[in-house]
C-alpha cells in the first residue's frame, strides 16, 4: 500500500513539475512593450511581427472616462488583438476575434491597459508569421463643465450633433453628401463617424480641430492625408474625400 502511494505521489509530482514548466514557458512567450505617445499627440502607430505562439502585450496608461480607439491591420487572417483592463491578466474586455479587430469605447477605469496581439492556435501550430500594424488613439472626454452648454446629445443617439458633409468615394466622382455623427471631447477634439454609400462606416479622429487619423482596418490600403482650407478640413483616405467644417468638432 505504501509503495502504491509513493508511486502515485511521485507521478503527481512529475505531472505538476511538467505543468509548471509549460506555464512558465507560455509566460515567457508574452513580450511586453510600453507605448508612449509623442508630445502633442493623442495616439501612436506600432508595427511588428509575431510568429507561432508568440504574443505581444502593448501597455499604455489611461484614465477612466477617456475614449480609446484601436485597430489592427494584418494580412494574416488568424491574427487578432484583445484589450485587458488594469489588473487583468487573462480576462479580456474586448476580443478582436469576435469584433473584427476594431475597438472604440469609453475606458471603465484608470491604470495600465494591455493590448494583446496574438495568433489563433490553428495558425500558431503551423508556425505562421504575421506582420501587423496597430493604431491606437486615446482622446480626453470633456467633463460637463468643459463642454458647451448647448452641446447635448441628439435624442436617441450617442452623438452631440448629426448632419451631412460633402464627400466622394472614388477618384473623379462628383461630390455628393454623406451623413455623419460626431462625439465631441472638447477643444476641437472628437470622433466623426461617417456613413458611406456602401453601407459601411468611416471613423475620423480629431485633436485641436485637426484630423489626426482614421479607423484603419485590414481592408484599408489608402493613404491618409488632411489639409485645412479656412475653416474646412479636407481629408483624403485613398480615393475617398471628406470635407468637414470646424463647426462639426468645435460645436456652435
Amino acid at each position: 500500500m505504501k509503495s502504491t502511494l509513493a508511486i502515485c505521489s511521485s507521478y503527481l509530482l512529475a505531472v505538476f513539475i511538467l505543468m509548471a514548466g509549460s506555464m512558465s514557458h507560455a509566460a515567457e512567450d508574452i513580450r511586453t512593450e510600453r507605448v508612449h505617445f509623442k508630445k502633442g499627440t493623442s495616439g501612436a502607430v506600432v508595427e511588428g511581427t509575431i510568429k507561432g505562439y508568440q504574443v505581444v502585450d502593448y501597455v499604455l496608461n489611461a484614465r477612466e472616462g477617456q475614449q480609446m480607439q484601436a485597430s489592427l491591420a494584418t494580412k494574416n487572417t488568424a491574427t487578432y488583438f484583445n484589450i485587458l483592463a488594469p489588473g487583468e491578466t487573462e480576462q479580456a474586455m474586448f476580443n478582436g476575434s469576435m469584433d473584427e479587430n476594431q475597438y472604440e469605447g469609453i475606458l471603465p477605469k484608470s491604470g495600465d491597459y494591455k493590448i494583446r496581439v496574438y495568433m489563433m492556435r490553428s495558425a500558431a501550430r503551423r508556425n505562421e508569421v504575421a506582420p501587423y500594424r496597430l493604431e491606437i488613439n486615446i482622446n480626453a472626454v470633456a467633463s460637463t463643465s468643459e463642454a458647451p452648454s448647448n452641446d447635448a446629445l441628439v435624442p436617441g443617439t450617442e452623438f452631440h450633433a448629426t448632419g451631412s458633409i460633402p464627400c466622394s468615394m472614388t477618384r473623379g466622382q462628383t461630390i455628393g453628401t454623406c451623413d455623419f455623427g460626431v462625439v465631441r471631447s472638447g477643444n476641437g477634439g472628437g470622433t466623426v463617424t461617417i456613413s458611406k454609400g456602401d453601407g459601411g462606416k468611416r471613423v475620423i479622429f480629431f485633436e485641436n480641430g485637426n484630423a489626426t487619423g482614421y479607423d484603419q482596418s485590414q481592408a484599408d490600403t489608402g493613404k491618409f492625408s488632411a489639409s485645412k482650407e479656412a475653416d474646412l478640413s479636407i481629408i483624403r483616405i485613398g480615393d475617398e474625400r471628406y470635407e468637414i467644417p470646424d463647426a462639426v468638432v468645435f460645436g456652435g
